[in-house]
């Protein structure tokens, strides 16, 4: 039986803390180019909205918090790619020749869209909108549930998996690890 990983050729950062290293590299990364095109649309809502979350007053506070939350995010994306249970299920061997052809860096790549897409679900949508209604809030300049926040963070999962993906070497660890519906030999 091959699988994805069979053909991939030795790169990246390895041993036991390479998911903290790929995940906040790819977590600053994502969160700083997400946060230049937040500052192109309207530069508000990194110097107003991010720092009223925390009942900031305006100012550059908000890059702080804004690369933080995307260092966090990112680590927390290193850590769950990395387990056994997940890497498995994202290198497994596939039969539909569309996954099949793609290798674990592409995957990974894939499982941060995913990963930007339940971050936005849970962040700006359920979250902010929760807090903006316990503190009164009212007066938001960014809304919570926007299109564009959606293809904010579907991009920012996007490169938050590729630079994850490239500058960490997950070959050994998909080699060990079993997806939990492989078929027992």
């Amino acid at each position: 039986m091959t699988t994805a990983t069979d053909s991939v050729a030795a790169y990246g950062y390895g041993g036991r803390f390479y998911w903290l290293v790929g995940g906040a590299g790819g977590g600053i990364f994502s969160t700083a180019l997400f946060g230049g095109l937040l500052w192109l649309i309207d530069p508000t809502i990194i110097t107003e909205t991010i720092p009223a979350i925390y009942g900031l007053e305006p100012g550059t506070v908000g890059w702080g918090f804004h690369l933080l939350h995307g260092l966090v995010l990112g680590i927390g994306f290193g850590l769950l790619i990395s387990r056994p249970v997940v890497l498995g299920t994202i290198t497994a061997a596939v039969e539909t020749d569309a996954l099949a052809a793609l290798g674990p860096g592409a995957r990974i790549t894939m499982a941060g869209v995913v990963y930007g897409l339940a971050i936005w679900a849970l962040l700006p949508v359920i979250a902010q909108t929760f807090w903006i209604t316990v503190t009164g809030m009212s007066d938001t300049t960014f809304p919570t549930v926007a299109f564009e926040s959606l293809i904010g963070h579907l991009l920012w999962g996007l490169v938050l998996g590729a630079v994850f993906s490239l500058f960490v070497e997950v070959t050994p660890e998909a080699r060990d690890a079993t997806a939990p519906f492989d078929e027992a030999e």
